[in-house]
């Protein structure tokens, strides 16, 4: 068990390297799993001496075992636990079967006495199969025995469909005969007309004895074969050839050769084991494997195994009327229920009554008539009175009444009668629930248990839904949810991270979840009772130890799903479940890390408590493990519904950056699209009922996603579609404009801007403002008027009012309940100043133009006035200095004085904008030209840095016009074609470094000068891009007059000389310039061309809708500018140092579109858009049901019903018919006897017999009567 351990952690691969790892993973096979061989010969009598008694020849075996030295007796029957002998099996790996065009099969040739752990664990680890939700094993009709038609029918489509949709094993003698070629064929059917997507695919096993399979040395391989090509013969009759339409095939050995019965022990114990296991992802499930043996006609022989089976609390199903033994059984359980038992006769198995006399000769007798030939009459009644002291496990199948399509349910009925036999504990229901969750039948359970008549409490349900969560069966926690389970109740803190512990190991959430469980053991030196330090692969599955025990501090906790959360969702909103934990918000990683490790150390009171946003906990633990259904329930029954899918769509995004596995990449991408579309869709479901209340939706702070906002969650997960809506623009415009009406023209701010007493008049409209004693009193009686003192803190209006006063307002709002009620109005004045020049779009125009300003101040510094030392600088260049030092100082206030994180997180953010660093760049270069341009030996070389450095602060322009509702969709065309020619440079780079050391070969023999050589191979190669082709330098026939300048001197070229030209391979020039003229020209270019259309068609198609996600972008920036422009800015900064360090007054702008709802109010709106959520799903529902697909499907399904129904019609004619017939025999009867008894001279008859119209007469006329 060593090697298979070690090989648990194998994985499969793809073509030959695939299998190479196959091959390895399996070297291990010989070492343990074993073949028998006979190892003495026992001659049969009926072959004079050619063959043994284990049906092989004589020249296979080593020894004749005849007697011993003392004349002791013969053997004479060979046994295979005695004659036979183990060695390593030479029989195992892939088979191809030739000719059948299908993947390949795994097979294993091993002993009888094999123990069946090795082989399950081979089976579900190393050969892949998955884990078996139910087993059923066929046994009987073995041989050349004709199935009957019905029995093929409920194979194809009662047994197979069944396995299909519960995950079964189904277990066969896997040889095409009998029973096992119908299965197969059953199977072939089933894949060929299955979906390629189908999750659940048929698994077939065959177990048969290796002895009997045809053609089988073409599997022997000592190394094991990957695959062995095994020739199938192609008849329509039975064959003992492995059938190609089984997964796998278990070929067991007991050293005999064309025998039967070899597999039936190990068979046995394999089926036994089997059902001590747990169904599940990694048995997690709530319930052992069920095991069902399915009987099928049968020998005598198939008793004891019958009897065996039940013995070991094995249910059986027996197909009535397919034959033999099962017609038998059937037969018996019937006649034997209803006789007498007498008490006097001891059972079988020694415990209760037996069967009587009377009994036991019924049985013989039907054993007798059914089986005539079988000596050991005996032995069969005890078996069969045996079998039917077990009958309770036994459930009859009436195959002429009962139809295929109900066999699931037949298999989970008779499944349930054998629990309720056996667990006498739990209840039936139960039982019956978790075998169709098992199975994953949310069909049967709606119809069968949740169909009003049980009443099912709490405690039924837990561990069901439990069950169904870790195995990603959504339908059913839908079905509990909806019938009585109280997801309040369920969902504590405990079993929220036993469900994190639960995630599948090759998961990226796991590594996620491992790394930061490693974090916190390394950091706070937790270990076991030895100070070791503790391992880096201690697993998150590990046994559940108390919770005052130092181990329990080494299990995941709620923490380290906090720390992979904000290392997913970031800064947007606050650490999760540090609530429960007792941990504050601001407290750092390490402190943090000490806290709960003392938390865990102690007595752990949080896990018990119920989790405070249930709804919301199981979304984000589906989102994290990428199940997409599960994902979209949970977002479904969560709140504040368009939140809660943005952040979906965030965390989708962000681990699909980190998923290696292209399939899983692209799952996460297509699932997080799906959550931005469903925020959008019930975002404007939302804004067509309110405007209002979507801004506030828009705005409102969540106490369940950590304080975030819809906007501030659509920026960071990048939600281009849901910017784009009309609603979220509305607002942004509302916001942009301030107080001022969104239909003010340019020229008018313009005028205003100039001058400033046009805004005291009216050709400016502006929005009506309450005074702030007003909105005092009225956030107060909002106050006085919830529950609780809950109230707005931060109303629409202040958000949209952006000036600083209205900061220390906010600040100060408090203290404004001593106000005298008598206080002044703020004087018309300053009201409209603040209303004109706070506005983010005041402040952008005032930007824009001092913008100008300073490039026009910088273009003529370096065209006129730029002086050198000692002469410079001169008085303009230190308004220029000064101008750029402002600029530095609005640069420092936005990357570490603006936001609510740390100083190093902002810094980041601040980075990662890339226009940011095009600041950075320009101030960088500024500040070195500044230093050199003030010495003398290095002032051009400033100068030239400066001419460059106006470049980069002219590209500043770009950025600003993005508003533009024209020009911001261009700007990102050229933003993405500027990526596409780094693509055309790298092709060009390639042949102009070709082309131009080649050309500058061939014409110079030998050139040193650095500078000409770069500018014939680089330089010149370009410029024929062009067209600037110099012919009078490349072709010697256009070559001027000899240069009688040139020389062929190294000496004098190293001195400077001009080399002469070459003229005997001017002819490969002139062939290369060909070619080189030909890629550039045409053929690059016209790529070049090419990625330009595409890009630009490509963004056309959603321009304006990144242009508009880019335009929130700018809006922030110049909301939380100071109104005042560089350089005035520098009077704001200081006015916000005052503030900030001196009267230590808050800042809202910190945190931008924040709006604080709670109580009432908070209800009211998520309640509002739970209805608009709700009508959006109705809508789609509605739209579903109407489409194509499902109106095929319901057409489809009446043509099923339909037929059914003329199937049973068609039955009821039939039993019509037969009672007609058996009429017509009773009446010819009774005539017969009338007749003779009226011939008769026994009777003397009243009157004569009547007539058959004297009969209809009579009826007639009582019925008229």
């Amino acid at each position: 068990m060593k090697e298979v351990e070690k090989g648990n952690d194998a994985g499969g691969g793809g073509g030959k390297d695939g299998t190479r790892k196959s091959e390895k993973d399996q070297s291990w096979i010989p070492k343990i799993i074993k073949k028998r061989v006979c190892s003495a010969l026992i001659e049969d009598s009926f072959s004079n001496g050619a063959l043994c008694q284990c049906g092989g020849v004589r020249e296979m075996h080593s020894s004749v075992a005849t007697g011993d030295y003392f004349g002791a007796a013969i053997v004479s029957q060979w046994d295979s636990a005695q004659h036979s002998s183990e060695y390593p099996t030479d029989a195992f790996g892939e088979v191809e079967f030739a000719g059948a065009g299908r993947r390949h099969s795994h097979f294993l040739r091993l002993s009888c006495d094999t123990s069946p752990q090795i082989i399950y664990t081979l089976m579900t680890v190393h050969w892949g199969l998955p884990s078996p939700n139910l087993v059923v094993s066929v046994v009987g009709g073995e041989g050349r025995e004709a199935m009957k038609p019905w029995v093929r029918e409920v194979l194809r489509m009662g047994l197979v469909r069944a396995a299909q949709s519960t995950g079964a094993w189904i277990l066969t003698g896997g040889l095409r005969e009998g029973v096992g070629r119908c299965l197969g064929e059953a199977v072939r059917d089933h894949q060929t007309a299955a979906s390629s997507l189908s999750q659940n695919k048929v698994i077939a096993v065959g177990v048969a004895p290796w002895g009997l399979v045809h053609n089988r040395q073409q599997l022997v391989n000592a190394q094991g074969s990957f695959p062995a090509r095994y020739y199938v013969q192609n008849t329509s009759r039975d064959s003992r050839c492995l059938d190609n339409n089984y997964q796998a095939f278990l070929l067991v050995d007991d050293g005999s050769v064309g025998r039967r019965g070899a597999e039936v022990r190990f068979r046995a114990n394999l089926e036994d084991y089997i059902s001590h296991q747990r169904t599940g992802i990694w048995g997690s499930g709530s319930i052992e494997i069920p095991v069902l043996c399915m009987l099928i006609s049968g020998e005598a022989s198939m008793l004891e195994r019958v009897d065996q089976s039940l013995r070991k609390a094995t249910p059986w199903l027996v197909l009535k009327g397919s034959g033999m033994a099962a017609d038998l059984i059937c037969e018996l359980l019937v006649e034997l229920s209803v006789m007498p038992q007498s008490p006097t006769s001891p059972a079988p198995d020694g415990e209760g009554p037996g069967p009587g006399l009377e009994q036991r000769e019924r049985v013989r007798e039907r054993i007798h008539r059914a089986f005539p030939s079988e000596a050991d009459l005996e032995k069969l009644v005890d078996q069969a009175l045996s079998i039917f002291q077990n009958r309770d496990l036994i459930t009859v199948f009436h195959g002429g009444q009962e139809g295929a399509d109900d066999f699931d349910t037949v298999l989970l009925k008779a499944l349930v009668r054998a629990s309720k036999r056996v667990s006498s504990d739990a209840s039936v229901n139960i039982e019956e629930l978790k075998l169709a969750v098992a199975w994953n039948r949310v069909d049967i359970a709606k119809s069968e248990l949740f169909n009003g008549d049980i009443q099912w409490r709490y405690e039924d349900l837990e561990d069901s839904m439990t069950d169904a969560l870790v195995n990603d069966k959504p339908q059913f926690v839908r079905l509990f949810t909806e019938n009585g389970l109280n997801i309040l109740d369920y969902l504590t803190n405990q079993r929220l991270e036993s469900l994190y512990k639960s995630v599948c190991d090759s998961s990226l959430v796991y590594a996620l979840l491992q790394r930061k469980l490693n974090e916190r053991q390394g950091l706070t030196n937790l270990s076991p009772a030895s100070s070791t330090p503790p391992d880096d692969s201690t697993p998150l599955k590990s046994p559940i130890s108390p919770l005052n025990d130092p181990s329990s501090a080494r299990e995941l906790s709620l923490y380290e799903v906090s720390r992979v959360l904000w290392d997913l969702l970031g800064d947007v909103c606050q650490p999760f479940y540090y609530g429960p934990l007792g941990l504050d918000h601001g407290t750092s990683t390490r402190k943090a890390l000490k806290q709960v490790t003392k938390t865990l150390l102690g007595e752990c009171s949080y896990k018990e408590q119920r989790c405070l946003s249930p709804w919301a906990s199981l979304f984000i633990w589906a989102v994290l493990q990428n199940r997409s259904e599960m994902a979209i329930y949970f977002w479904q029954m969560a709140g504040e519904s368009v939140l809660s899918a943005l952040s979906g769509c965030k965390m989708l995004r962000e681990l699909s950056k980190m998923e290696t596995e292209t399939d899983s990449k692209l799952a996460m991408k297509e699932l997080a699209q799906r959550f931005e579309d469903l925020a959008h869709d019930v975002f404007s479901e939302c804004y067509k009922s309110s405007e209002s209340r979507t801004y506030k939706l828009l705005i409102r702070k969540s106490p369940v996603w950590g304080g975030a906002t819809c906007l501030q969650m659509a920026t960071a997960a990048e939600a281009r579609l849901f910017f784009s809506h009309d609603g979220v623009q509305s607002l942004l415009t509302q916001i942009w404009w301030g107080d001022m009406a969104g239909s003010t023209e340019v020229w008018k701010l313009l005028l205003g801007f100039f001058c400033p007493p046009f805004i005291y008049t009216n050709l400016i409209d502006f929005r009506e403002q309450e005074s702030e004693d007003q909105k005092i009193e009225e956030v107060l009686q909002r106050r006085d008027s919830l529950d609780g003192g809950d109230a707005t803190v931060y109303s629409l209006a202040d958000i949209l009012h952006t000036n600083e006063d209205a900061e220390e307002y906010n600040a100060l709002r408090d203290k404004s309940k001593d106000h005298s009620q008598s206080s002044q109005k703020l004087p018309f004045v300053f009201h409209r100043w603040r209303q004109f020049w706070f506005a983010p779009v005041t402040s952008f125009l005032g930007n824009v133009l001092m913008y100008f300003l300073f490039l026009f101040l910088f273009a003529y510094i370096l065209l006129v006035d730029f002086k050198g030392p000692p002469k410079g600088p001169t008085p303009a260049e230190f308004v220029l200095y000064f101008w750029v030092f402002t600029l530095v100082c609005e640069e420092i206030r936005q990357s570490i004085v603006e936001g609510s994180t740390t100083i190093l997180q902002r810094m980041n953010l601040y980075i990662q904008d890339i226009w940011n660093k095009c600041d950075l760049t320009a101030i960088l270069m500024f500040s070195v030209g500044l230093v050199c341009r003030m010495f003398p030996y290095t002032y051009r070389f400033g100068r030239a840095v400066m001419c460059v450095d106006y470049m980069v602060f002219t590209m500043r322009l770009i950025h600003i016009f993005a508003i533009n509702k024209q020009l911001g969709p261009k700007i990102i065309m050229v933003g993405k074609m500027v990526k596409d020619v780094f693509f055309f440079l790298f092709f060009l780079g390639i042949w102009l470094m070709a082309y131009g050391v080649a050309n500058q070969a061939l014409i110079y023999n030998f050139d040193s000068r650095p500078d000409w050589i770069f500018r014939r191979v680089f330089y010149r190669p370009y410029l024929h891009i062009y067209g600037q082709v110099p012919l009078n330098e490349l072709d010697a026939g256009k070559f001027s007059e000899p240069d009688v300048n040139c020389t062929l001197d190294e000496t004098a070229i190293e001195g400077g000389a001009e080399p002469c030209r070459q003229t005997d391979t001017n002819w490969l020039v002139l062939i290369l310039l060909s070619i080189y003229l030909l890629v550039t020209n045409i053929l690059l270019v016209n790529l070049l061309i090419a990625m330009f259309s595409y890009t630009f068609s490509k963004v056309q198609e959603r321009g304006d809708t990144h242009w508009k996600f880019q335009r929130y972008k700018l809006l922030v920036e110049y909301h939380s500018r100071p109104c005042l422009a560089p350089p005035f800015i520098i009077i704001s900064h200081i006015h916000l140092l005052i503030k900030r360090k001196i009267r230590r007054v808050p800042s809202v702008k910190m945190r931008h579109f924040v709006l604080e709802i709670r109580g009432r109010k908070a209800s009211q709106l998520n309640t509002w858009e739970s209805i608009q959520k709700e009508n959006l799903l109705s809508m789609q529902s509605k739209m579903q049901r109407h489409s194509d697909s499902e109106r095929l499907k319901r057409t489809s399904s009446k043509v099923d019903s339909v037929l059914k129904q003329m199937v049973e019609i068609r039955d009821h004619d039939r039993r019509l018919r037969m009672l007609e017939s058996e009429l017509e025999y009773c009446s010819s009867v009774l005539t017969w006897m009338a007749d003779s008894l009226s011939q008769s001279n026994l009777i003397k008859p009243p009157r004569p017999p009547p007539t058959r119209r004297d009969s209809c007469l009579s009826s007639a006329a009582s019925t008229s009567s």
